[in-house]
């Protein structure tokens, strides 16, 4: 079946480059130039990755992906002309997966999506023996891609979670964040890998009683991360 991508973007001259780019690469794709719209489309549209302009219309993109992370953990990347370090990190704390910021090269963002799509089933791929993860009180379902904390469910984003996989595969190991970024988003050549750092941050804050004295992810000074089993 092939992959249907949400396209939020008010510049329609980038909105017919990208969905063009999308087409050839043989993924669906719905549109709009208006982030309300846009959100309709979310709801009523079988959507399997976003992609999300931050000045929009309407509603604009950072609510947009925020509206859109409290009801499912698809993939989200950020297309934008705002360069900030900032506006980097808020869209990255509200859910977004990635950020991309204009002017882009559209193979860069297909190979993006590709390498997102591939992630998500390689990790996916690597518990498929276990249908549950059980440590402590922390419940991963790998079929559901869900988690669960003392019972209640915990919102993730895709990169949250397959972050949080990976250290479980790996556990008691000091991993590095270059190696925790090529293997969760799965190219060497683009992206901050201060990207990391913001994810492991918002992935204690939702999974650790105490995200300033961590039980699960401790920090490897000098290295990078370690999940604790």
């Amino acid at each position: 079946m092939e992959k249907r991508i949400l396209i939020a973007e008010d510049d329609l001259d980038i909105l017919n480059l990208v969905k063009d780019y999308l087409k050839a690469s043989n993924y669906e794709t719905e549109y709009s130039q208006n982030g309300e719209e846009a959100y309709t489309l979310f709801q009523n549209k079988s959507i399997d990755l976003a992609i999300l302009d931050l000045m929009l219309p309407g509603v604009d993109g950072f609510e947009l992906c925020r509206r859109i992370r409290q009801e499912s953990n698809i993939p989200i990347i950020i297309l934008s002309a705002k360069k900030s370090d900032s506006d980097k990190i808020l869209a990255l704390g509200l859910g977004a997966d990635d950020y991309i910021v204009k002017p882009f090269s559209p193979r860069e963002l297909i190979a993006r999506i590709k390498s997102i799509f591939r992630r998500v089933d390689e990790l996916s791929d690597q518990t498929s023996s276990k249908d549950f993860i059980e440590i402590n009180d922390l419940v991963i379902d790998t079929l559901g891609r869900s988690v669960t904390l003392q019972e209640k469910r915990i919102d993730l984003s895709v990169k949250e979670y397959d972050i949080l996989l990976f250290l479980i595969n790996h556990s008691n190991q000091a991993l590095s964040r270059e190696k925790i970024f090529n293997k969760v988003w799965g190219y060497e050549n683009y992206g901050d890998i201060n990207t990391v750092t913001v994810h492991v941050r918002k992935l204690r804050e939702k999974i650790e009683e105490d995200p300033s004295n961590p039980k699960y992810i401790e920090t490897v000074w000098g290295i990078g991360y370690k999940f604790i089993k």
